[in-house]
């Protein structure tokens, strides 16, 4: 019986463990460095497209882009795919259980979003815990039972408790931004060979060609680089605040399979703000994909099963 149909759960009373001074600075860390990298690969390529003026430019734009996202993040990503708000009447049931999740995090309760498409997929976004938003597909409602769909929720909000809506979202807008450009450098800067017939001409188109190839594939890289490990992160706080980590994993198991048979390729630089991958692919795809292999992410989520069970004194009822 999917999560639409009924309502009602068991939660564990524990409170939620902090993620902790280490985890936040480790974050800041990695949260530096993918901007810092990200900015810089906008301003190779502003420079490859407009010389000098290019790179003022884009350092211009890296400002406004950062000042932007920082301030309309939820609006940016929630546009990106057409999301609308999803009304109490509409949904208490979900309403509910995202409100019970929130107050066990410490949290005021995100705005919910629905996202028209059968593809079963979540995200969040925003700025801050105060200005969340948590966006659900019409899929993963039809997919998932509520004890799944519970995980996938907490797991959200975990992403929200960690501070990592904020630079998902950035990371997602100055990565959009990069292919961008990239792709212009290679139309508009292509135009320099037949106006240039000598070496420094063929050269600079080349250079420009490498610039296309090279950019949108280093920005998916830094970006890889940091999400995987908030992915982990928000599997493990999210297990935690439900006390149920074969929930999440099944969930996960179910959405990979959605996924495969119904890929979801609306905005690819977006893709990493998902809880499992979106995008239709290969062995290349997967190789470059921001998310975890699901198969290590359930592995970790069934070791947790045990310590929480010690730890904590309670006994898995689903298990």
């Amino acid at each position: 019986m999917s999560a639409g149909a009924r309502y009602g759960s068991s939660m564990p009373q524990e409170g939620l463990r902090g993620s902790g001074w280490g985890h936040r600075l480790s974050n800041a860390l990695k949260t530096t460095v993918l901007l810092a990298g990200l900015t810089a690969l906008l301003l190779w390529v502003g420079e490859r497209l407009g010389g000098p003026q290019g790179l003022v430019v884009a350092g211009f734009f890296v400002v406004v882009m950062n000042f932007v996202s920082y301030w309309f993040s939820d609006r940016i990503a929630l546009a990106m795919h057409g999301a609308q708000p999803l009304e109490y009447a509409e949904a208490p049931w979900l309403h509910q259980m995202v409100e019970r999740l929130a107050a066990r995090a410490g949290l005021p309760k995100p705005k919910l979003y629905l996202l028209p498409t059968r593809t079963p997929n979540a995200f969040a976004t925003g700025r801050n815990p105060e200005h969340a938003a948590v966006a659900v597909t019409a899929g993963i409602v039809d997919l998932l039972d509520q004890r799944e769909l519970e995980g996938v929720l907490a797991h959200e909000l975990s992403h929200v408790k960690n501070r990592d809506t904020l630079i998902g979202t950035v990371a997602a807008t100055l990565a959009g931004v990069i292919s961008y450009a990239a792709q212009m450098l290679f139309w508009f800067g292509g135009s320099m060979l037949s106006r240039d017939d000598d070496e420094d001409g063929l050269g600079h188109a080349l250079g420009n060609l490498g610039v296309l190839l090279v950019a949108p594939i280093a920005a998916t890289l830094l970006q890889l680089a940091v999400s995987r490990s908030r992915e982990y992160g928000a599997d493990a706080t999210g297990a935690e605040l439900v006390g149920d980590p074969d929930a999440l994993a099944s969930a996960l198991m179910k959405l990979e399979q959605g996924v495969h048979l119904m890929p979801y390729d609306r905005a690819p630089a977006t893709s990493h703000l998902f809880i499992v991958n979106p995008l239709s692919g290969g062995a290349i795809m997967h190789l470059f994909s921001t998310h975890p292999p699901i198969a290590e992410r359930v592995r970790r989520l069934r070791e947790m099963r045990g310590r929480l069970s010690s730890s904590r004194g309670w006994s898995n009822a689903w298990a």
